[in-house]
């Protein structure tokens, strides 16, 4: 361990041409080498398992990820609901106690690779890695002929380790960024949680609103996910991390339509928090789920429902004290 986390120059390079040397600091790396969004337990699985080897052998534990997600690359049309983006992705692995993360581009460059080249160009010559672990379903190299079977020959001949970890599965379920979407889409948040090893979190920047919930008495937070977030429309229970401190809190993500049913938006009230936010990145953590978002006569009966809300998520909040997800931290410029 090198006790700081480490983004090197490869960060977000292209993948092909001048930038082909040994990335400082994680030369001879074992590198765990998938897309791991949302970093779940599956994903944590691999990662564990690589820095286990690392130790083995005296090396750097790192990461080699992808940034766009390949299937966003692949079909530009389809937007991929992305359980954390790169900041968070780096901010999760640092939590973890790597030693750093090689995020290459995934462009046309890299897509066009074959298997072959990508273990000689990418994994051996340029980052001249010590071993390297992925899942049982990984695959990469154009067309992705690239699997695990292949991958642990080419280690073989090169003289790296290949460590494949099995499927990992939660009392029957699959543990995968699908099955935590497909949790997530429900409102089914603790499931979530379950499934990624830390509750689902977001962290945007706090944008200004229409000020409707300081006149009803809760003041919010206001934060415009992505587009493709699929998250369900409803009341949550949250926690958020501000500063180094943590705040209950409530918080309404959808449509908002006693008013306007305008574009979803992430409205946080926080307990007991006084303050100027406007500006400010916040991360969100999804604790548990109150209700379905639905319309009100008036705010009257709204503002009633608010209060009953904020209620039953200090009860939630108060049977989960202090769950968060372990984050790290990472250079000030990592991700953006």
């Amino acid at each position: 361990m090198t006790g700081q986390f480490t983004i090197p120059e490869t960060f977000l390079v292209a993948s092909g041409g001048a930038e082909d040397v040994a990335p400082g600091g994680l030369s001879g790396a074992v590198l765990a080498i998938g897309n791991f969004d949302g970093v779940h337990r599956g994903h944590r699985a691999v990662i564990g398992a690589a820095q286990a080897r690392a130790r083995a052998l005296a090396r750097p534990s790192a990461v080699l990820t992808f940034e766009p997600h390949p299937r966003s690359f692949f079909r530009p049309q389809e937007p991929v609901f992305r359980l954390s983006d790169r900041r968070a992705k780096l901010r999760l692995f640092a939590g973890l106690g790597l030693d750093g993360a090689i995020i290459m581009r995934f462009d046309a460059v890299l897509s066009g690779l074959s298997a072959e080249d990508f273990v000689d160009r990418i994994l051996v010559e340029r980052f001249g890695i010590a071993g390297a672990v992925i899942g049982y379903d990984f695959h990469f190299g154009r067309q992705r002929a690239g699997s695990p079977a292949f991958l642990r020959e080419a280690g073989e001949r090169h003289g790296f380790s290949v460590d494949i970890v099995p499927a990992l599965q939660d009392e029957g379920r699959p543990v995968s960024s699908g099955a935590v979407r497909a949790a997530l889409a429900a409102g089914r948040v603790v499931e979530a949680a379950e499934l990624l090893g830390a509750p689902w979190f977001v962290s945007d920047p706090v944008i200004h609103g229409e000020k409707r919930g300081r006149d009803l008495g809760f003041p919010t937070a206001n934060i415009r996910l992505d587009p493709a977030c699929d998250l369900r429309h409803g009341i949550y229970a949250v926690r958020v991390g501000l500063d180094g401190h943590r705040y209950d809190g409530v918080a309404s993500f959808g449509r908002r339509p006693t008013f306007d049913n305008g574009a979803p938006l992430l409205e946080v009230f926080l307990f007991d928090f006084a303050g100027d936010l406007y500006g400010r990145d916040i991360d969100v953590a999804f604790i548990g789920w109150i209700r379905d978002e639905v319309r009100f006569e008036g705010v009257e009966a709204l503002r009633a429902q608010m209060i009953d809300d904020a209620d039953n998520a200090r009860a939630v909040l108060a049977r989960s004290p202090d769950v968060f997800p372990r984050l790290g931290a990472i250079p000030a410029d990592g991700g953006r």
